[in-house]
C-alpha cells in the first residue's frame, strides 16, 4: 500500500462531506459545515492554502553535497520532522462513523508514534473524548499533546492534571475553540479568557503550556504575558470566523514581537514538505497539518498516518536538497524568493 492507495481507499470511508480532492484547498467544501469546510464564505481555509501556494522557492544546488538533518528539538525531545499532526474532534459529526474520537486518535497515536512526529489529541462535550485519548497517549508511552478546549478555568486544570499522569511532554488549548458555538447546543459552552485566566491555567502545571488560535500581535503579546510556552499561530482552519487573514501574513509580526520569548508554531493550508519548509521559512519554529491526517486515518488507520508522514519527509528532504539546506535551523527568508513577499 503507498499513499495514493490510502486516498482512493479515504474516498470510499471518510463519508459524503469530505470530497478527498486531489488538492485539499477547501474549495469544494466551502461552508461545509458540519464536515471539514471553512465557515461561510471558506475564506479563512482557501486563503491560507492560496496564500502558500503563492510562496516561490530558490532553488540552489551549487554546492558541496552535505548530510541532511530533518529533525527538530523542542523542550528536551527530537522528532523526525518540525511537524506536529494537528488536533481534529467530532470526527463522526465531520466525516463518517467508520471512527468515532477515541479510534481516531488511538490509529493517529499509534502512527505519529512509529514515524516520529508528535500529535495534538482533542477533546469533547463527552467526557470519554478526552479520557480516550489520554488513554491512547498512555499506551503509546506518553507520546502526545492533549488538547484542552476552553471550558471554564477549573474544567480546564482538573483536564490538566488529568492529562500529566500520561504525558510529560507539554499540553495545549486551543482558546480559537471559542467560536464553535454548537458546543454549547450539545451543552456544555465554551468561551474566550481573559489573561488572568490563562495565566492560572498555565500556572496550574509544571509541563509547557501551548495555546493555539493566536492572529494578532496583541494577542500574541496578551499570550506572553500569561506565561506560555508556546504558541499556535492559526484561524481554526477557518472554521470559526469567515474573512480572517491566513495566518501567514500575520507571522512575521508576531515571530517579531514575542519570537524570542516563546516556540511559535503555525498551521493552515500546509500539505506538503515544500510547504514545511516555507512556514519555517516565514518564521515558524515547526507546524501544524490536520486535515491530511483525517485522509490519511480514513484510508489506512495508524499506517495510513505513516505514510503519509514518509511522504512529508521524502519530499521535506527534497526541498532541504534543492535549496542548499542542511538542517531546520538554516531555514530563513533568504530560501523564499523575493524574501517571501508576495
Amino acid at each position: 500500500m503507498n499513499y495514493n492507495d490510502v486516498r482512493k481507499h479515504a474516498k470510499e470511508t471518510i463519508g459524503d462531506l469530505c470530497k478527498v480532492c486531489k488538492h485539499c484547498n477547501g474549495i469544494a467544501c466551502r461552508g461545509v459545515i458540519p464536515g471539514p469546510g471553512g465557515k461561510g464564505t471558506g475564506s479563512g481555509f482557501t486563503r491560507s492554502y492560496d496564500y502558500l501556494s503563492k510562496l516561490k522557492v530558490n532553488m540552489d544546488t551549487l554546492y558541496k553535497p552535505q548530510t541532511l538533518d530533518l529533525s527538530y528539538e523542542i523542550f528536551g525531545h527530537t522528532f523526525d520532522l518540525p511537524v506536529f499532526a494537528g488536533p481534529i474532534g467530532g470526527v463522526e459529526l465531520h466525516y463518517s462513523k467508520k471512527y468515532n474520537d477515541l479510534t481516531y486518535s488511538e490509529a493517529l497515536v499509534k502512527g505519529c508514534k512509529a514515524a516520529n512526529i508528535l500529535p495534538f489529541t482533542g477533546d469533547g462535550v463527552d467526557e470519554n473524548v478526552f479520557t480516550g485519548t489520554l488513554e491512547a497517549i498512555k499506551n503509546s508511552g506518553g507520546f502526545g499533546i492533549p488538547t484542552i478546549k476552553p471550558w471554564s478555568v477549573d474544567e480546564v486544570i482538573r483536564k490538566i492534571k488529568m492529562a500529566e499522569k500520561v504525558t510529560d511532554f507539554a499540553i495545549a488549548m486551543d482558546i480559537d475553540a471559542a467560536g464553535l458555538f454548537f458546543l454549547a447546543e450539545m451543552g456544555k459552552p465554551v468561551s474566550p479568557m481573559s489573561v488572568e485566566d490563562i495565566k492560572k491555567i498555565a500556572n496550574s502545571t509544571e509541563l509547557p503550556f501551548i495555546v493555539k488560535g493566536i492572529m494578532t500581535v496583541d494577542g500574541a503579546l496578551k499570550a506572553k504575558a500569561a506565561g506560555v510556552d508556546g504558541i499556535i499561530v492559526s484561524n481554526h482552519g477557518g472554521r470559526v470566523l469567515d474573512h480572517t487573514p491566513a495566518p501567514y501574513e500575520v507571522l512575521g509580526d508576531i515571530v517579531d514581537a514575542v519570537g524570542e520569548d516563546m516556540k511559535i508554531f503555525v498551521d493552515g493550508g500546509i500539505r506538503t514538505g515544500v510547504d514545511i519548509l516555507k512556514a519555517l521559512a516565514l518564521g515558524a519554529d515547526a507546524v501544524l497539518i490536520a486535515r491530511p491526517f483525517a485522509t490519511s486515518i480514513y484510508g489506512g488507520d495508524a499506517k495510513g498516518v505513516e505514510l503519509y508522514i514518509d511522504q512529508l519527509k521524502g519530499e521535506f528532504k527534497s526541498a532541504l536538497v534543492m535549496t542548499n539546506t542542511k538542517n531546520v535551523s538554516e531555514i530563513t527568508s533568504d530560501k523564499l524568493f523575493n524574501g517571501g513577499e508576495i
